[in-house]
């Protein structure tokens, strides 16, 4: 059996070599967002980066590879944001914050996240990418083990369907080109609540 994954790639340790890399990084994002995955291409990102294929090649084998390096890089980054939400004293301050940030950063780069999202479910996962979502998982297995935000539901669950609901209300309006991240964020809000009061 073939295994798709994509593979193992040169770590860059030189400072140079990681500006390279984020720079195809970035390159990458910068061709999804304007041409999508019908435009995306290894020759492309190398020429947009500004490097040739062959150094491109050296660290990312495959397009998925550099796919994954690119989920790991935002999904990394919502880490960080979320994280902060831990800190609040009560689980429904943690929750408003926790909304507050996911809509903040998909709303930052709208186009980006939602074409992830769908690459992020059909992407067989490497260890990476595998990490970043246990992670984040692990933030809403916290957040949703907190006595005020209990449900019948295992904690396992409530992240699964309340991270599910979060993404899906907020790709929807993404696409739609809103862009008032306050009231976005209370509309999740009042469906995870709804959720979580129902279930």
């Amino acid at each position: 059996m073939t295994d798709h994954r994509p593979r193992p790639r040169k770590q860059p340790i030189q400072e140079r070599a990681q500006a390279t890399v984020a720079a195809l990084v970035e390159a990458a994002a910068r061709i999804l967002e304007e041409n999508g995955r019908a435009g995306f291409s290894t020759n492309a990102v190398a020429e947009r980066a500004g490097v040739s294929i062959g150094s491109l090649y050296q660290y990312f084998p495959s397009k998925e590879a550099l796919l994954s390096a690119l989920i790991v890089r935002e999904t990394n980054l919502l880490i960080a944001e979320a994280k902060t939400a831990l800190d609040e004293p009560t689980g429904r301050a943690a929750l408003t914050r926790l909304i507050r940030a996911c809509v903040a950063h998909q709303l930052r780069r709208p186009a980006l996240a939602r074409l992830l999202d769908f690459e992020e479910a059909v992407l067989p996962r490497d260890i990476e990418t595998a990490r970043v979502a246990e992670e984040f998982r692990q933030i809403g297995l916290s957040l949703f083990s907190r006595p005020d935000l209990t449900s019948q539901e295992p904690p396992l669950v409530v992240t699964q369907d309340v991270m599910a609901i979060i993404k899906g209300m907020i790709d929807a309006a993404g696409e739609r080109g809103e862009t008032i991240q306050i009231d976005l964020a209370a509309r999740v809000e009042r469906a995870v609540l709804g959720y979580l009061t129902y279930s």
